[in-house]
């Protein structure tokens, strides 16, 4: 049963854009932590205003997470601009105008934050919006949609916030004790593109091959022979690139990755599920933008080059498919 928050005029408000699987989520964590939350949706919008989001986590310390948020608006409605925070948890695809959906929510005060996948995914933002302040943000967490205005939390939820390029200020830290307040880890750190190359050690092998193999699970991409050597090749091409770019992972970075995916029950990528529903996928941002980075300090990245000519091909003819 979604619950109703009690209004609270020195509530932070919140405007999530993009409100699917994770900006519903965080949507969620933020409203139990007081703050007056409203969701954008691309599609269910009239079903939650009628119904609140109703998530389903198997996280029990968390307990139950749907709620109903303060407003919800179709991507067609008129904004209402000065929330205090915008949260923009938009795939990042080719021909989406980010900037162009965050720009309306905006006043003068208000703070950016992104909570999106991807590798050189915030100067777009930047140079589009000079006069806020931007935060980037990384989403550790499992959470599906599994039907109109409902949602699936398997796990995880920890998120990792920072100024971008680097450091971290009052901004940053308001939206980590919220969030910490709401029951999840929230990690400021100094230096976010760092951080999102620790995680696109992860993203940036599993999700695109993922799709190549039909969406498949985790479980099968690591125990098919030959399966998790290509990952951790893939991954060492990843560090590579990382490296080069000033941000070198750990040493043991890769063995920690495989370690902690083997003890995940058999996990679908957002990727693979897009995949397997006909969805766009965030290819560029989460491997374009590393094979771009590659060629730029001139890394050999055969494995991950290889990826992106071959899904390229996927699309080539599943476009030709629908013409």
């Amino acid at each position: 049963m979604a619950t109703t928050q009690q209004p609270n005029d020195r509530a932070p408000r919140v405007v999530i854009v993009g409100a699917g699987a994770i900006g519903g989520f965080y949507g969620a964590i933020l409203y139990r932590a007081g703050a007056r939350v409203e969701l954008v949706m691309r599609s269910d919008a009239e079903h939650v205003r009628e119904h609140g989001l109703i998530i389903d986590s198997d996280v029990a310390e968390l307990g139950d997470l749907s709620f109903t948020p303060a407003g919800v608006h179709a991507a067609s409605d008129t904004p209402t601009p000065g929330a205090d925070f915008v949260i923009c948890c938009v795939k990042v695809l080719p021909g989406i105008d980010r900037a162009a959906l965050i720009a309306p929510w905006l006043g003068p005060h208000s703070v950016i934050a992104l909570i999106e996948n991807g590798i050189d995914i915030e100067p777009a933002i930047r140079q589009a919006l000079p006069d806020h302040r931007l935060v980037s943000g990384l989403a550790f967490v499992a959470v599906s949609r599994t039907g109109p205005g409902r949602l699936h939390h398997q796990a995880y939820g920890r998120v990792s916030l920072g100024n971008w390029p680097g450091g971290v200020d009052s901004a940053v830290t308001r939206l980590a004790d919220l969030l910490h307040a709401g029951g999840i880890r929230a990690k400021c750190s100094e230096s976010i593109v760092a951080d999102r190359w620790g995680k696109s050690l992860w993203n940036t092998p599993f999700n695109p091959v993922s799709v190549l193999a039909d969406g498949t699970d985790t479980d099968t991409m690591l125990d098919t022979p030959g399966g998790e050597t290509l990952i951790r090749a893939l991954m060492a091409e990843v560090a590579a690139v990382a490296a080069a770019d000033g941000h070198p992972l750990p040493a043991d970075a890769i063995d920690k990755n495989i370690a902690a995916t083997r003890t995940m029950n058999a996990y679908r990528n957002s990727m693979a599920l897009d995949q397997r529903s006909g969805r766009a996928l965030e290819i560029e941002a989460i491997l374009g933008n590393v094979c771009a980075l590659a060629e730029r300090y001139e890394i050999a990245v055969p494995r991950l080059a290889m990826l992106h000519t071959l899904i390229a091909m996927k699309q080539a003819e599943a476009g030709s498919d629908r013409s």
